[in-house]
């Protein structure tokens, strides 16, 4: 749940309308707990109390995303722009800002944590699964091409040279990438051995 207020007034109808006029939202963006109906008191005159309710703003998974990660950066002197876009079934976060090199890590490693971090955090007692992504000023897709490169580069150095060629250890991600850009080639195939997190891919003549 998001930011919450405490409302009082001579009844509950008025003391709702008063909170979200304060919290400037509407009836259907926020959960309303009422802590007091409030009476009239005896002939309407003596021992009135007011209604109080407790009005709550339900955030949105990709808010809840959000706030996870400003709380994370404000511990890291961070300071960035995370911007949102959420659909029904995946959640997609950008994060801009001066200095934020610390937060992507050695080849996207401390990226790739903070978005499972975020992904548990999200999906935590939730009945509907969303997909999390995070990156960096484009880091993602900018990696994505340098390795889509590096794949195409390395296989016609194993077709010209015909011997194979064992890459960096990567994450399941970057693998996938690899293979996926060779699936089609003629030429050579390839595949991974090792274990986690030393994980690599091999290109090798077919």
């Amino acid at each position: 749940m998001g930011h919450s207020i405490e409302k009082s007034a001579k009844t509950v109808e008025l003391a709702v309308k008063l909170a979200l006029q304060e919290l400037d939202v509407s009836k259907e963006d926020v959960e309303i707990d009422i802590l007091n109906e409030g009476n009239k008191g005896l002939l309407g005159l003596i021992g009135n109390r007011d209604a109080k309710i407790r009005v709550t703003i339900i955030e949105t998974k990709g808010e809840k995303a959000r706030n996870f990660l400003f709380d994370i950066f404000d511990k890291m002197n961070v300071e960035a722009e995370i911007n949102i876009e959420e659909d029904e079934n995946s959640i997609y976060l950008t994060i801009n800002g001066d200095d934020i090199g610390i937060v992507i890590g050695r080849r996207g490693e401390t990226l790739d944590a903070l978005q499972y971090l975020t992904s548990l955090v999200v999906n935590k007692q939730e009945d509907m699964y969303k997909r999390v992504s995070v990156d960096i000023e484009n880091y993602r897709q900018k990696r994505e091409d340098t390795l889509i490169k590096l794949a195409n580069r390395l296989a016609d150095k194993v077709k010209r040279y015909r011997k194979s060629i064992t890459l960096e250890p990567m994450n399941p991600y970057e693998r996938r990438i690899i293979h996926s850009t060779l699936q089609e080639n003629r030429s050579v195939r390839t595949y991974s051995h090792g274990d986690e997190p030393n994980r690599k891919v091999v290109i090798t003549l077919k």
